[in-house]
């Protein structure tokens, strides 16, 4: 296929100067023939002089304020124009971290197996350790799953272990969920299901995108032959309060929108949140305790919005 008609990879940049000098260089370099886009949402750093500087040839759009992850990239897809200055949406997008390091040819192989797979909206690569290139990494690793109570997991990661990859993900895998660390959607897919939630603000937001995307009868996969590397935690530490209020008030949302039977799941998980709140306690992280009681108040306000 003749790439950069048909993609637009879009970096979300928020106060991320640092990351875009460490990390667009190996997308720029890497990324044949695509359109790249930062995306930025409402940095007060030196974000755009830098861009402007050190990388001319990216593509910016500028947003007001920061709108978070999730309609932080709404916005920017809503505003992809051609050289004309006329609307014009790429078959797909990439939604790509800014602390996301891409080798040469990563770009490739998930647009081929979009191109050969029709019945497919979206594919993520594997998704290795920035820090130690030989593991995966916890936001997607080989591609996600949920159990039966909701939990998000992934091949190559279960809870905080992540496994060294050997090559015993190397096959091309139907998967439940793909990681916004690097998902490749098709726009219209995109647009027609909504994008992602904005009233999640940041955090499950693509599980839940994905599994909306499955309801709708849509496949989802997992293709290795792609493979990039991903800092992680680059924005909020994995046990930040703020992460934590987020993941658990998110994941109630997106099972009471997306199980067709979820009140079962939604008991149980009611004492295992609490659980969880005590053991934070137990650990000495008061403000995560109170998170997670703040997260089931909002989740319960919340809900009567998605009725």
């Amino acid at each position: 296929m003749e790439m950069g008609k048909n993609c637009s990879v879009i970096i979300l940049n928020w106060n991320g100067a640092q990351m875009l000098r460490q990390y667009l260089p190996s997308v720029v370099k890497n990324t044949v023939g695509a359109e790249i886009i930062v995306a930025d949402n409402g940095s007060t750093d030196d974000s755009l002089q830098i861009l402007k500087k050190e990388f001319p040839t990216v593509k910016t759009i500028v947003l007001d304020h920061n709108y978070g992850f999730a309609e932080g990239y709404n916005r920017a897809i809503s505003r992809l124009t051609s050289h004309s200055g006329t609307v014009s949406l790429p078959e797909y997008v990439v939604l790509l971290n800014s602390d996301v390091e891409t080798p040469e040819g990563w770009l490739a192989p998930l647009l081929d197996y979009m191109d050969s797979h029709p019945e497919v909206a979206a594919v993520q690569p594997k998704i290795r350790s920035w820090k130690n290139k030989e593991f995966f990494e916890h936001a997607g690793a080989a591609g996600g799953y949920l159990n039966a109570l909701g939990y998000p997991y992934c091949r190559g990661r279960v809870l905080w272990h992540v496994e060294q990859d050997n090559g015993q993900y190397d096959t091309v895998a139907d998967v439940e969920w793909t990681s916004g660390a690097c998902m490749c959607v098709r726009t219209q897919i995109y647009k027609e299901l909504g994008g992602l939630d904005a009233a999640f603000f940041a955090h499950m937001e693509e599980i839940d995108l994905c599994w909306r995307m499955r309801n709708a009868g849509w496949k989802l996969a997992c293709v290795p032959q792609s493979t990039v590397f991903h800092l992680g935690g680059g924005s909020l530490h994995y046990d930040n309060p703020r992460k934590n209020y987020l993941n658990h008030r998110n994941n109630l949302l997106m099972i009471y929108k997306n199980k067709k039977h979820p009140f079962g799941v939604l008991f149980v998980r009611f004492f295992l949140d609490y659980a969880a709140a005590f053991f934070y306690l137990l650990q000495g992280r008061p403000a995560s305790f109170l998170a997670v009681f703040n997260a089931r108040h909002d989740y319960l306000v919340m809900r009567r919005a998605y009725r």
